[in-house]
C-alpha cells in the first residue's frame, strides 16, 4: 500500500477476519477460541499517543470478541446487525465525520461501511469481490499484524518516514 491515508480521525476495526485469521477453534464443550497476533496491541498504542479514537464493531456475539477487546483497551460493540449505523452512531460520539475515519475490513458484512467511510482499508486475504473494488489493501492477512500495519500506515502519515525517524533516533555517527 503506498496511498496515505488522509485526515484520518477515528479508526473502525472489524474483529473477525481483521484481528482473527477468520479460524474458530470449538472445545468439546462448546467454547470457541480464536487465534489474534500479539503485533497488534502495540500497533494500537500508536493511535491512543495520536489521541486517535478506535473501536471495534462487529456482527459476532461471541464473548471471546469483548474479552480480547478488553485486553488490548479498545472499545467494543458488538452484536451489529447494520455496521453504517453503528459506525455513524460511535462517529457522532467522537464528533467527527466518517469521512475521517478508517474502516478495516474483510467480508461481505463489512462492504456498506467500507464504502461510507472516507479511508476504507482490507487485510490481504479478503473476500475476492472487496478485493476487486480497488479498495487500498494491506500486506498482512487477517490475524497476521494486519492491525499492526494499518496502525503503523497512519503513525507514519501523522509523524514521518521511517528512514527519518531512524535517522533522527540514531544520529550519523
Amino acid at each position: 500500500m503506498n496511498k496515505k491515508l488522509k485526515n484520518i480521525q477515528g479508526v473502525i476495526f472489524d474483529f473477525d477476519g481483521v484481528f482473527t485469521d477468520n479460524s474458530v477453534y470449538t472445545s468439546e464443550d462448546g467454547i470457541e477460541f480464536v487465534k489474534c497476533s500479539k503485533l497488534d496491541g502495540i500497533g494500537l498504542s500508536f493511535l491512543d499517543k495520536l489521541n486517535i479514537p478506535a473501536v471495534v464493531i462487529s456482527s459476532e456475539t461471541n464473548p471471546v470478541v469483548s474479552k480480547r477487546c478488553e485486553k488490548l483497551k479498545i472499545n467494543v460493540i458488538q452484536g451489529v446487525y447494520d455496521k453504517v449505523v453503528a459506525a455513524k452512531n460511535w462517529a457522532n460520539q467522537q464528533g467527527i465525520s466518517l469521512e475521517n475515519v478508517c474502516f478495516l475490513g474483510n467480508d461481505v458484512n463489512d462492504e456498506d461501511l467500507l464504502h461510507s467511510v472516507g479511508n476504507p482499508v482490507l487485510v490481504s486475504d479478503a473476500i475476492p469481490h472487496l478485493l476487486s473494488q480497488g479498495f487500498q489493501t494491506l500486506s498482512a492477512r487477517g490475524g497476521n499484524g494486519a492491525v499492526r500495519e494499518l496502525c503503523e500506515m497512519i503513525w507514519r502519515d501523522f509523524t514521518m518516514d521511517l528512514d527519518e525517524i531512524w535517522k533522527k533516533v540514531i544520529p550519523e555517527v
